[in-house]
C-alpha cells in the first residue's frame, strides 16, 4: 500500500543519519512532504538530496527558539506541520553511565536532547494540528525504558519520561484529533557497527528474539503505520518492536 501519508507534512528530528533517515526515507515514500533536520548540514542536505519530496532544515533542538524556527521553516516549506516524529538522542556514550558516575551536567544534556526536546516540538506543533482537525505525534523511545540496560541510567530515565510524554499528550488532545504513540525498539541492526561482530555474538542476538533481529525499516514501518489515518483510534500505546524479545522474561543482550 502507498499513498498513506498523502499531504501531510512531516518532520522527523534526528533524521540526517540512522533510523530517523529511514523513517524520513518511507514517510516520503508514502506521500509525506518530509523534513529532514539535524545539526549535521552536509551529511542532511544529502539524506534530502537522496528524498524526493524532502527538504533539510538544520537545527539544534536543544535551542528552544532554533525549534520554532525549524517549524515556522517547516511550515513555510510544505504548509503547517501534521506529522511529528521525536527521534533525536544523544548517541555519543559520553554523558551516560551508572547513575553514580553521571553528573547532574550530564543528565541535563540528555533530558535536553531526549525528553524536553521532545517536548518542546511537541509543544510547538499541536496549534497547527488543532487548526488541521487533525495530526500524528510519534516518540521513538528504547526497550531500555521499561528492560533496564548496564550503563544507562540517563538515557533510560529519559526514555521512560518520552513513554510519559506521549500518554499525557494523548490524554490532552486526542479528542480534538491529534494522536500520540510511541515505538519502542530493542536491538536495531546496525551496518557498521556490526560489521565486526563474530558469527557467535550474532548467533547469541538472533536466540534472543523469537522472530528475528530488528532492522531500521522495521521501525521505520511502525512509524509510518502509527503516523497514517489507518491508525486513527490508535493514540496512547507504546508499541515495541523488538522481535518479540519484550514478550519474554529475561531476555537480555548479553
Amino acid at each position: 500500500m502507498t499513498g498513506r501519508l498523502e499531504g501531510e507534512v512531516a518532520i522527523v528530528t534526528g533524521s540526517t543519519a540512522g533510523l530517523g533517515r529511514e523513517i524520513a526515507r518511507l514517510m516520503a515514500s508514502e506521500g509525506a512532504s518530509v523534513v529532514v533536520t539535524g545539526r549535521h548540514r552536509e551529511r542532511g542536505e544529502a539524506v534530502a538530496a537522496s528524498i524526493d519530496g524532502s527538504a533539510f532544515i538544520a537545527a539544534d533542538l536543544t535551542v528552544e527558539r532554533e525549534c520554532d524556527a525549524l517549524v515556522d521553516a517547516a511550515a513555510e516549506r510544505f504548509g503547517p506541520v501534521t506529522v511529528l516524529v521525536n527521534n533525536a538522542v544523544i548517541g555519543d556514550g559520553v554523558h551516560d553511565g551508572p547513575v553514580t558516575d553521571v553528573t547532574a551536567a550530564d543528565f541535563e544534556a540528555v533530558l535536553r536532547l531526549d525528553l524536553v526536546a521532545a517536548a518542546t516540538m511537541c509543544r510547538l506543533v499541536i496549534p497547527d494540528m488543532l487548526a488541521a482537525g487533525h495530526g500524528a505525534i510519534v516518540n521513538v523511545s528504547s526497550r531500555a525504558a521499561e528492560r533496564a540496560s548496564p550503563g544507562l541510567a540517563a538515557y533510560a530515565a529519559a526514555k521512560a519520561g518520552l513513554n510519559g510524554l506521549s500518554r499525557s499528550i494523548t490524554m490532552d488532545f486526542a479528542r480534538q484529533g491529534v494522536r500520540c504513540n510511541t515505538v519502542q525498539p530493542g536491538y536495531i541492526l546496525h551496518e557498521r557497527r556490526d560489521a565486526g561482530s563474530t558469527p557467535d555474538r550474532m548467533a547469541r542476538l538472533e536466540a534472543q528474539h523469537l522472530t528475528r533481529l530488528t532492522t531500521a525499516t522495521d521501525v521505520a514501518y511502525a512509524v509510518v503505520f502509527l503516523a497514517s489515518r489507518q491508525a486513527e483510534t490508535i493514540s496512547g500505546v507504546t508499541l515495541p518492536v523488538d522481535g518479540g524479545s519484550s514478550a519474554v522474561r529475561a531476555l537480555t543482550l548479553g
